[in-house]
């Protein structure tokens, strides 16, 4: 299972609190929404990863174990969960759930790869929000659209720019996976 991100750090052999300091120092170089892979052979990195990515407000996606390596996944934070909405058709994640046995409901995930990854709605067509404008004419325009994220901004602006696009049933899931209850599927053992 190999799982994008767009740098990897190596903090292998580090002890703590060393690869914090080291993830902490690579995040300044990363945009907002790209996701760092973490590999660390130290037992207490996971732990150490979680708190800090949760005390600075980043996504920790998860850890993938290879041998004696940790591979950590995280997304840094783009600051979107106080962002304004404007995709008029909204719904609830409730809502959704009760839709998703419809043969007319289709379930685009616009969040990154690694975060579809390890966790996604089962179904979901998975296309980053980056690569949507590129694959949109992969989706059926017939279909009712429930366009999930994390929070709902990402999916807010992937419904507007399919509502653009003349799609005529799109709506935007909030607050998308960040709160979502119902099933899940994960492609990472």
């Amino acid at each position: 299972m190999t799982i994008e991100a767009n740098f990897v750090l190596d903090a292998k052999g580090l002890a703590c609190p060393m690869p914090i300091v080291k993830t902490k120092k690579a995040m300044k170089d990363l945009e907002s929404g790209q996701v760092i892979e973490i590999q660390a052979t130290d037992k207490g990195s996971k732990a150490d990863l979680q708190a800090w990515a949760k005390s600075s407000g980043h996504d920790y996606l998860g850890t993938i174990e290879e041998g004696d390596v940790l591979k950590h996944f995280v997304r840094k934070s783009s600051g979107e969960d106080s962002a304004e909405r404007k995709h008029e058709a909204v719904t609830n994640n409730e809502d959704l759930a009760g839709k998703l046995d419809d043969e007319n409901t289709l379930v685009l995930d616009v969040r990154e790869k690694a975060e579809y990854a390890f966790k996604h709605i089962p179904g979901a067509v998975s296309i980053p929000l980056g690569e949507l404008e590129a694959k949109a004419d992969e989706l059926a325009k017939d279909k009712n659209i429930y366009v999930v994220c994390r929070t709902g901004n990402r999916s807010d602006m992937a419904a507007q720019l399919l509502a653009d696009k003349g799609f005529a049933n799109v709506i935007n899931v909030v607050p998308g996976m960040s709160e979502w209850s119902g099933e899940v599927e994960s492609d990472v053992e």
